[in-house]
Parts: C-alpha cells; structure tokens; sequence
C-alpha cells in the first residue's frame, strides 16, 4: 500500500511539474513588449494563452482585454492561431493600456473543452454561450488586475463578434472596476452554411442582446458596418434597441463597407481609419 501512494505521489508531482506555471512565458519581446503568459479559465486545469503587452515604465496602468471570435466547427477552433489585432493593440498601447487578449478554452493551443457552443440552430441557446464567454474573460480580468503593474479600476473590455458577444454578456454583471465595453461586431450564429446575411436564429439573438441590456449599467459602444454578412445593418440595429430598450446604455454606429467583409474590421490592418475616430470620441467621453 505504501508503494502505491508512493507511486500516485510521484506520478501526481510529475504531472504538476509537467505543466507551466501560471503567469509570463519567457521575456517580452518587440516594441510593444510582446509577451505569453498563461491565465486560469472557468475550466479546471486549462490555463488560457494570452498576448500580454505593456507600455513602458512600471505603473500601474489600466487595463484592455481584447477578445476574439469565434465557429461551431471544431476543427476550425483547433487549427485557430493566436488572436491578433494588429491595429487595436498598439492604439489602446499608445493610450497607456496594458492589453490582455486571451485565447479561450476550445480554441487553438489553449485546447479543452468547448464552453461557448450555442447548442445549433434550432435551440440555439445565445444567453448560455454569451455567458460562458463572459466567464472567460472574467477570469482574465480578475488575474490581470492582481498584478501588480495593473489597475483595479478603468478596465475596458474590447470584442470582435462572438468575443464582443461575451463582452456585451459580461457587461450585465457589472463587475467592479469595469469601465466601458466596445462591440465590434459582436452576435452569434452568423452565416448558416457560410452564405452571408443568413443568421442562425435573429429572433432570439434580438432577444438575448435585450437580457443583457436588462441588468448592464456601464457605457456600451456598438460598431458594426455595411457589409458585414454575418450581423448585417437592420440585424444589428435591432440588437442595439433591444439592449437600449431594456436599459442598457447604448451609442451605437454602422460605418461604411470595409473590404470584402465588415465583419473583420477589428481584426484587419486599414480598419482603423474607420473605427478610430469613433473609438476616440467614445473614450474621450469617458473621462
């Protein structure tokens, strides 16, 4: 019996030792101080990769979590690289921000399980996956405002499509210290089949943005453009009013067309001659 538990011991510190230690991987790197660190999630035992940049000096800066997007295909998750928003990053960097953007759990090397599925098109369940996503980046949130470079208060919680989906869902917790969220493109169950302006079950994603909009207290930018073909303009307008409607607080614009597909806008370099100004505006405001 010794043997065994001797044994379940060992095994048990080769497993721990096997597996990184939370925080910063490596040194920084590049001009905007570019470094991984692993992260807790809602999921026991996944530790969420994340792109953490700093501006320089010591702090305590504020902090931006950037989210990405996501799919209901599994293989597509696997294969996702890291999330990159080569033109958000730097501007919230320039502006004094420490910028978190975590790869959640299901997706790319942050692997296991699969917390956002909307549960398909006929019982799409929007409210669970929103909130799960929301969790997500709680957990991001809570870790990063620990260290000793960050702040507590003034957070800004910036998402692209499923990520913004999650930041809006994140919003009607009204967790401490958050300051205002901006959605680019935020929804889900965007083009069925892939054929553009083909959304799973709008009724329902109108509804759900309304059960967000219900409890959320902070400053909500909307951002959305002409030809997204997955929340397309009158799609996106009514998210917008059913948030506004149950109390949420709303400013919300469509922009112009932005390449082949608006839906990218925040993920793609020439987007921020479009989003810029109106990100500044909304920021200045803030203050």
């Amino acid at each position: 019996m010794l043997l065994v538990i001797l044994l379940a011991a060992g095994m048990a510190a080769g497993l721990a030792a096997a597996q990184p230690a939370l925080g910063p991987q490596g040194r920084a790197d590049g001009p905007f101080h570019r470094q991984l660190w692993l992260i807790p999630s809602p999921v026991a035992g996944v530790a969420m990769r994340t792109s953490v940049f700093r501006p320089p000096g010591p702090g305590p800066f504020p902090l931006a979590v950037i989210n990405h997007g996501s799919t209901q295909s599994e293989s597509q998750r696997a294969r996702q690289a890291a999330p990159e928003f080569p033109e958000l990053t730097p501007w919230f960097l320039a502006r004094g921000y420490v910028v978190a953007v975590p790869q959640r759990p299901g997706h790319g090397t942050t692997g296991g399980p699969y917390i956002e599925d909307q549960n398909g098109c006929e019982n799409a369940d929007y409210l669970t996956s929103g909130k799960n996503t929301a969790a997500s980046i709680a957990a991001a949130i809570d870790y990063m405002t620990a260290r000793r470079f960050v702040r507590r208060t003034g957070i800004i919680v910036v998402g692209q499509s499923a990520g913004a989906w999650g930041a809006l869902a994140l919003a009607g917790r009204n967790p401490r210290g958050l300051k205002a969220v901006i959605n680019f493109a935020g929804g889900r169950g965007g083009r069925v089949n892939n054929r553009p302006n083909n959304n799973c079950a709008p009724d329902r994603l109108v509804e759900t943005a309304g059960r967000f909009g219900r409890d959320a207290r902070v400053p909500t930018l909307w951002i959305y453009t002409l030809n997204d073909g997955y929340f397309p303009p009158a799609l996106s307008k009514r998210m917008a009013d059913a948030y506004a409607q149950a109390g949420g607080r709303v400013e919300y614009h469509l922009l112009g067309q932005f390449g082949s597909e608006g839906h990218e806008l925040a993920t793609s370099r020439g987007g921020e001659a479009l989003w810029a100004p109106v990100v500044e505006r909304f920021m200045n405001k803030l203050r």
